[in-house]
């Protein structure tokens, strides 16, 4: 509650769940010119894109002319019953400020690299588009990171500042004189420490009025880190086009959202599907963005908000909604929900027909990764092939290919890939960055081998298989199994071992670890060690990642 307090006293946020509030004392007209309503069709390739002019703006101009409805744009609630409420008038004026705060207070330039480790909290979404503005490279980082996590990302990455929480500041102290290139550290708190700037202090001074940079659409963007079977995370770089893809035609029939519509993404702000399902998708649509805050996943939780409040759309990890229908003893009908998307792993056929059993909806599928984004599914509408992914999403080119990059005959087991000749199609990663090696693995004949198997039927719908490395895909969450070893190297009783993929009826896969032990833990309680284990893994890198079998 003290937080929330603070936010209404520095950006006169109100609560009131009839609409948004009227302007605070800083939101007056400017000018918006440039700010039109862009269309492009599915094979468009615009010389300059900006989300945050082409698109925030818009709706923002659209707000002013009386020709968007009242919903807000971002609506944020946690827990506690507080809720935060920020039109596109506010969104545009707080990440222009945020963009100044970057450009003029931390003296970041555009092409430089922000590491962001944030929760679901508001200034999430003001430090990206702020970023946007300013032609800062975001990189977002889960907020299950340990010490050594952040520690590569800030290297390898060479991040020439950081945003996150008092949970993490004490960690980012401790690997500063590791991390030459960083110059800036922000703070998002209640609390003022030593050595960090005030995100919120700079927010309510910094000046509203900022010229968004005219950004090619080419021109790198973002950064995910991403899990390899062997080695550390690599870093996909993306560019503009990454959010321009959520505004061509193919796109936008995925979920068909309108502006009257309310999306809940819960995924983890660390990935890529944070960023598309709760940021382009959205408010391309000019559609509002519902944020739960979510300091752990709860299943009971999950379902009470879907009850509670007027969500239209809901886009989650196929286990959210296994445990949701955990929670459902008989059938249940949302008040407001009226489609439902799900991706990042499998989804079993009678999961789905268990789903529209009990809630009366159906389940669309979608498939993607963080070099991709979203790349075929199910559109609204569509018809579903229960355990099918649908079909590729325009511009990209989806085929079943060979090693060699030869396109396989339908019905035939082999690689998903997506053409990148003779034209690499927009959205699609840019490379690994500084990974040249890596980029070249993955670049096979004319198309993008994604390393994961599925087959193609006669209507062009696509169904997963499995992976062709050792990639473990937890619940939605990419584990390398090197990661795993390493940190469980670094415990004494631990000689050798292994990470796999073992079966799970919820998570559809955990890690398991087969661990040769060292002589002097041979006589020991093997329960009791296989706990230790487990939290000394939890302990150095991501919980996540932890083998739930020893």
């Amino acid at each position: 509650m003290q937080r929330l307090m603070r936010l209404q006293v520095l950006w006169g946020i109100r609560q009131s769940y009839n609409g948004v509030h009227p302007a605070p004392w800083y939101l007056c007209c400017r000018d918006l010119s440039g700010a039109g309503a862009p269309r492009w069709n599915d094979h468009d390739r615009p010389k300059e894109f900006n989300f945050a002019s082409d698109v925030l703006d818009y709706w923002t101009q659209m707000e002013q002319e009386g020709k968007r409805g009242p919903n807000p744009a971002l609506w944020w609630v946690n827990n506690q019953g507080d809720e935060v409420k920020w039109s596109f008038r506010e969104m545009t004026d707080l990440s222009r400020r945020a963009a100044n705060v970057f450009t003029q207070t931390c003296g970041l330039q555009h092409g430089d690299r922000l590491a962001l480790i944030l929760p679901r909290v508001p200034e999430w979404w003001l430090v990206v588009i702020g970023c946007i503005r300013a032609g800062i490279i975001f990189m977002p980082g889960t907020t299950q990171m340990q010490a050594k996590d952040i520690l590569y990302r800030l290297q390898m990455s060479k991040a020439k500042g950081i945003v996150t929480t008092d949970a993490f500041a004490p960690e980012v102290d401790s690997l500063v004189l590791e991390c030459p290139s960083l110059k800036t550290k922000l703070l998002v708190s209640d609390q003022s420490r030593q050595g960090w700037l005030d995100f919120r202090s700079l927010i309510k001074s910094a000046s509203p009025d900022h010229t968004c940079i005219k950004s090619k659409t080419l021109d790198p963007m973002a950064i995910f880190f991403t899990s390899g079977t062997t080695g550390l995370p690599k870093m996909a770089k993306h560019s503009h086009g990454l959010a321009l893809r959520s505004s061509l035609p193919s796109c936008r029939q995925l979920m068909q959202l309108k502006t009257s519509d309310v999306l809940w993404c819960p995924s983890d702000p660390g990935w890529i599907l944070a960023s598309l399902g709760c940021l382009f998708e959205p408010w391309t649509a000019g559609s509002t963005l519902f944020i739960h805050h979510l300091t752990k996943f709860d299943p009971k939780v999950i379902l009470q908000t879907l009850c509670k409040y007027p969500i239209t759309q809901c886009l989650a990890a196929s286990a959210v909604y296994r445990m949701v229908l955990q929670q459902i003893s008989t059938s249940l009908r949302f008040p407001a929900l009226e489609h439902c998307v799900t991706g990042g792993e499998a989804l079993l056929p009678e999961e789905q027909e268990e789903w529209r059993r009990r809630t009366g909806l159906l389940l669309y599928q979608v498939y993607g990764q963080s070099e991709t984004g979203i790349s075929c599914g199910t559109l609204r509408g569509m018809k579903i092939k229960p355990g099918s992914m649908g079909k590729s999403i325009l511009p990209f080119d989806i085929q079943i290919i060979d090693d060699k990059g030869n396109i396989l005959p339908l019905n035939t087991e082999g690689n998903i890939g997506i053409r990148i000749k003779p034209t690499k199609p927009i959205g699609l990663f840019m490379c690994y960055e500084d990974n040249p090696e890596k980029t070249a693995e993955v670049e096979c004949g004319d198309f993008y081998n994604t390393g994961d198997r599925a087959t193609m039927d006669e209507e062009g719908y696509i169904w997963f298989l499995g992976r062709n490395d050792d990639i473990i895909n937890a619940s939605g969450y990419r584990i390398g199994p090197t990661e795993v070893e390493n940190a469980l190297a670094e415990h004494p009783a631990v000689a050798e071992s292994a990470a796999v993929s073992s079966p799970d009826p919820i998570r559809r896969e955990v890690v398991k670890a087969f661990v040769v032990l060292t002589p002097e833990y041979l006589s020991h309680d093997r329960d009791q060690l296989t706990q230790e284990l487990q939290q000394h893994v939890k302990s150095v890198t991501a919980p996540y990642k932890y083998p739930r079998k020893v």
